[in-house]
């Protein structure tokens, strides 16, 4: 894997803390305008620049992303975000409790991608890529980072851990959701990049859409009028990179608006039909082949039997997988989970309370609770070219936006 240093365009550590912004994706148009209201200098208005314009305006018209290109070169005018004056890499630290995950950032090839060394487990949108590509090529950089896993190595275990003692950090502060930040300058690129040239391969964690903009976004440029765009910084990937051991992946649990016809009772003896179901309480120890289903205000644990996992097939023995196959298309009649809107999903930190509230308030009338996928598994998955079901993994906690931008020109 070939790691190079960039030249970040960065806040200064003053405003890290007010710059720092959730990425584009994990908030809705509503919420983004909310966390942004009382602060012009939120990256918000860079990911979501349509916070803006009046909420008529569709989040992919074309004045969203000119304004994107407006705010984001307003952030350097008025110097809250600076270029490097030379490429670097960091470390990149994030602390939620008790769980740690260290990772450097730097910039990964869009070739690498092209050739399956940068692997992906889940399908894109089209018109996410297309958004995200068009956002590239309006500011002429990858205003995000893509969070890529790779198998652990003592080597990169080491240099973080020397980054980390070596020099007082750049930014350290706790965001809204009490997550601590913290990034260290690397004194010397040199031993991280020969460090990642032992690294076969890497793994799409949270950031496909990305992904596949920033190689489509470096296809365009190369194809414009006039050949290229100066330098190869568009043949480059922003991305932090975290050892695949580090990561915590939570749980990603299903709400459905309505049973499909059937009765609760009814539900309920469908359900005993397909593993053993038992009365169960909240919190529910996660474990494989078993689910927790929340209906008119009591929790049930359906276990499914054993059964050996599919070498060949390891998309199959994945519990999202199971769960599809026998209770959400045969039992609730939800065959394609992408586009039927009697499904939501609800991930991270929210968990089981959250099925709770929504099947209490009445928007949904049955919670489904899952045990997370593990890396090992999303690996395996990966490592045989296959595709996620949706909504398989969310990995938390999430890459703040803001911290860094791969600039272009």
């Amino acid at each position: 894997m070939r790691l190079g240093p960039f030249r970040a365009l960065r806040p200064a550590p003053a405003e890290a803390a007010r710059v720092a912004a959730p990425p584009y994706d994990v908030v809705s148009r509503a919420e983004a305008l909310a966390l942004a209201r009382d602060n012009p200098r939120s990256f918000l208005r860079v990911a979501r620049a349509e916070i803006d314009l009046p909420e008529a305006v569709d989040a992919y018209d074309p004045r969203v992303y000119a304004r994107a290109r407006e705010n984001l070169r307003r952030l350097v005018a008025e110097g809250v975000l600076a270029r490097d004056p030379s490429p670097a890499l960091y470390v990149y630290r994030q602390a939620d409790g008790a769980h740690v995950q260290t990772g450097v950032v730097g910039c990964v090839d869009v070739a690498a991608y092209e050739a399956g060394a940068i692997k992906k487990h889940e399908t894109t949108r089209p018109d996410k890529e297309d958004d995200r590509t068009r956002h590239i090529l309006a500011l002429r950089a990858q205003a995000e980072p893509v969070l890529l896993a790779h198998p652990a190595t003592a080597a990169v275990d080491a240099l973080a851990a020397a980054a980390a003692a070596a020099a007082a950090p750049l930014y350290d502060f706790a965001a809204a959701d009490q997550v601590r930040h913290t990034v260290w300058p690397v004194a010397d690129p040199g031993p991280w990049v020969r460090a990642f040239e032992a690294v076969e391969c890497a793994y799409i964690a949270d950031g496909h859409h990305r992904t596949a903009s920033a190689w489509r976004a470096a296809g365009a440029l190369r194809a414009r009028p006039g050949g290229p765009v100066p330098g190869d910084a568009h043949e480059r990937i922003l991305a932090v990179l975290f050892p695949g051991d580090a990561l915590r992946i939570l749980p990603y649990h299903r709400v459905v608006k309505d049973l499909g016809g059937l009765a609760p009772d009814a539900l309920l003896r469908r359900l005993a039909g397909v593993g053993r179901l038992e009365p169960a309480s909240r919190p529910m120890a996660p474990a494989p082949r078993r689910f927790g289903f929340y209906l008119q205000g009591r929790w049930h644990r359906l276990t499914l039997p054993e059964g050996a996992p599919d070498p060949a097939d390891p998309v199959r023995s994945l519990d999202v997988a199971l769960l599809a196959e026998r209770v959400v298309a045969p039992v609730l009649g939800i065959v394609d989970q992408r586009t039927d809107p009697r499904i939501d999903f609800v991930g991270g930190s929210r968990g089981e309370a959250e099925l709770e509230r929504r099947v209490d308030a009445g928007e949904a009338a049955l919670g489904i609770a899952l045990p997370p996928t593990t890396m090992a598994q999303l690996m395996a998955v990966a490592d045989r070219g296959g595709t996620m079901p949706p909504k398989s993994t969310w990995f938390a906690p999430k890459l703040l936006s803001g911290l860094f931008v791969h600039a272009f020109e």
